[in-house]
């Protein structure tokens, strides 16, 4: 009973997981730019990848197995947050964000600041 238990838990992990990889394909055709379409991927990842994890480990019921699972999620938990920063960054440089749905806009002032003491310390 209870392995039937854990076997619906992790069916449901799985389901959960694909939903969510819907949901960011969805966003990533629907979304206008740059900055939108990041937040979309980015955020269902992490947490999709958890549910698999968390899937896989119930399903295979072995110590071993989360051991191994563990650094797969830390390391997709720090870099696909950094790497979508950079793009970000990138695509917000470049020009590529819709500047009408920013409601703040903290890295504007900062590349201007940034730029104007270049130009000085330059000159």
């Amino acid at each position: 009973m209870f392995e039937q238990v854990l076997d619906t838990i992790a069916i449901i992990c799985v389901f959960l997981a694909a939903l969510l990889s819907v949901a960011a394909g969805i966003g990533l055709l629907r979304f206008t730019d740059a900055l939108s379409r990041l937040h979309a991927a980015t955020k269902p990842q992490i947490f999709g990848l958890l549910l698999m994890i968390t899937a896989i480990a119930l399903e295979e019921r072995s110590f071993a197995t989360l051991i191994a699972l563990v650094p797969v999620f830390v390391f997709q938990s720090l870099t696909a947050p950094v790497a979508a920063h950079m793009v970000g960054r990138a695509a917000y440089r470049a020009g590529q964000i819709d500047e009408d749905t920013l409601v703040i806009d903290e890295l504007g002032p900062a590349i201007e600041s940034a730029q104007r003491a270049e130009r000085e310390s330059g000159s």
